[in-house]
């Protein structure tokens, strides 16, 4: 197995004697090499979009599956998206080791448990063919995630993975890995740092450009959202009055309230001839 750079010496010592602005400045300096090792693997990432929205174009589901930093940056991200897009929760989930149920609790053991990925996914979700599972593991050999790609390789489910080292052991698991190298972290060996960064930044791209490919952006607005706070109803409000400028804002609030979304209320006014 290839050096393990998650693992490697901080190329910083002496932490303990920094002062406040010298432990940012050089926090700081690290978390900037975090974009430009995602920059040098975006054809992978793209491949690895491209086959989600294929699944999920063809009625499948995806799934994020980790243990630690990165399960949990699934589950955030799973959190999020149903609102912020309306879509269905069923199409976009997430298998954190220890339960979902437990994501504020230090389940770290969790991640040498070997079976429950596998049984989760095809006990409690029915995993199959049509569905795509993206494995999170900074080191790349995580037992809980490399256990559960390789089950899903065997039984012809579509998976990628998201890991921190070159050559890592789980690449071998899944048909679209990607490797985002940011180097040994500021304090050795802790990767929720930069290695739980990129995750999160590729989680966000992920999510972000499947949805926009699925429609659920128009513009760069967030048109499909639900009306889960007055926040959120006024943003779509002044959306659909920039969209239609000949309606009152109190009139689209109305609508927007009385259909439940922006597309639904726009919807309702093209079959009554408003708009």
């Amino acid at each position: 197995m290839a050096i393990r750079l998650t693992e490697q010496p901080s190329l910083y010592d002496h932490l303990e004697k920094k002062s406040v602005a010298e432990l940012l400045r050089d926090i700081n300096n690290e978390d900037k090499k975090v974009p430009l090792a995602i920059e040098a693997v975006l054809p992978d990432i793209e491949k690895l979009v491209c086959a989600i929205e294929t699944q999920i174009r063809a009625g499948g589901r995806f799934f994020w599956l980790g243990a630690g930093t990165g399960g949990k940056l699934g589950v955030l991200d799973v959190l999020e998206v149903p609102n912020t897009y309306g879509v269905d929760p069923e199409i976009w989930q997430a298998v954190l080791a220890g339960g979902n149920e437990n994501l504020v609790l230090d389940l770290e053991e969790a991640e040498d448990d070997v079976d429950e990925g596998w049984v989760t996914l095809r006990d409690k979700h029915h995993i199959t063919p049509k569905d795509i599972v993206v494995g999170i593991s900074a080191s790349g050999c995580t037992p809980y995630v490399m256990a559960a790609m390789k089950a899903c390789k065997e039984n012809g489910i579509h998976c990628g993975s998201i890991c921190n080292n070159p050559g890592s052991p789980i690449s071998d698991y899944v048909d679209y890995p990607v490797e985002i190298v940011c180097g040994p972290e500021f304090i050795t060996g802790s990767t929720r740092m930069k290695s739980g960064t990129s995750q999160k930044l590729i989680c966000d791209m992920v999510s972000t450009t499947i949805m926009c490919r699925l429609g659920r952006v128009e513009g760069n607005r967030m048109v499909q959202a639900n009306l889960i706070n007055n926040k959120v109803v006024d943003r779509l409000t002044r959306t659909m009055v920039e969209r239609n400028p000949q309606l009152s804002y109190e009139f689209c609030e109305e609508t927007i309230r009385k259909t439940g979304g922006l597309k639904k209320a726009e919807e309702y006014l093209k079959a009554q001839g408003v708009i």
